[in-house]
């Protein structure tokens, strides 16, 4: 009985079978089973695959520091009345963001004369900056005798926030990725990031349509508005987070497709 055993494997060309007696045949036996479990691991990252992924991790984290940079500040917008409006040597501009704004009082003859309007905000000149009631007793903000829309306020605030997270999931993803040598999740890591560009860039659409009903609230002072660089800080991290997201869905490409040619390829070279 067990000579025939023991042929058997001779001819397939296993070495581990070849051997006489039980203890033999029983050995070679655990060889081939424990080489089939190491077929069946998990492939581990390359040194190559590992440095693209921190370099797509870098871009990443570009894009979540401009997103915090600009959701932080209070530069989303300038609005600026006519510098000869108050028929002084002074005139107001305002800006203000997601959380906050100011007003500030500047000197006419700090203004470039060929500007009409007031400002810019950077001038020097007196600033009053104060929180917004949003998110504390739900009173709307009033800036030139203008008044804000809450809710749209609100909303573009609650998407910049939930952007934040899901850049906070995909960093983790990714530290767990590189950390564990692992491709596993750089697919959850894509979604994340991309979604959170887009929820970046969704952000702003919304807090501009409320910067336009706020001017449509009232007429009775003209209004010159631009929008400053806080918004351009989040849509240059809104385009490279979707960016990375797209760098990380492209490294979770060659993984998949070698896991699913991996049962086929060995059968075919035996």
């Amino acid at each position: 009985m067990w000579a025939n055993y023991i042929v058997q494997p001779e001819e397939d060309g296993r070495m581990g079978v070849v051997g006489a007696g039980a203890h033999g045949g029983l050995a070679g036996l655990a060889g081939v089973k424990g080489g089939g479990r190491a077929t069946r691991r998990t492939p581990r990252m390359s040194d190559s695959q590992e440095g693209k992924i921190k370099l797509a991790f870098f871009v990443a984290i570009v894009g979540v520091t401009l997103t915090v940079l600009g959701v932080g500040t209070e530069f989303w917008v300038e609005l600026a009345t006519p510098k000869t409006w108050s028929n002084n040597q002074t005139c107001q501009t305002a800006h203000y963001g997601l959380w906050k704004g100011c007003t500030r009082t500047l000197w006419v003859d700090d203004i470039d004369p060929e500007r009409e309007s007031c400002g810019p905000a950077d001038l020097p000149g007196e600033s009053n900056c104060t929180y917004f009631k949003f998110f504390t007793n739900g009173h709307n903000a009033v800036i030139f005798k203008k008044t804000t829309h809450k809710n749209l306020n609100i909303a573009a605030a609650i998407l910049a926030m939930i952007a934040l997270s899901m850049m906070v999931m995909g960093a983790i993803c990714i530290t767990m990725s590189l950390s564990k040598g692992v491709p596993f999740f750089l697919k959850p890591a894509s979604f994340c990031f991309i979604l959170s560009g887009l929820l970046v860039l969704l952000s702003i659409l919304v807090f501009h349509q409320s910067v336009l009903a706020l001017l449509s609230s009232d007429h009775s002072i003209p209004l010159h508005h631009e929008l400053s660089w806080s918004v351009t800080c989040v849509g240059f991290a809104g385009a490279i987070l979707i960016m990375g997201g797209i760098l990380f869905l492209i490294l979770s490409l060659p993984y998949s497709s070698w896991e699913k040619c991996l049962p086929q390829c060995n059968s075919s070279t035996t």
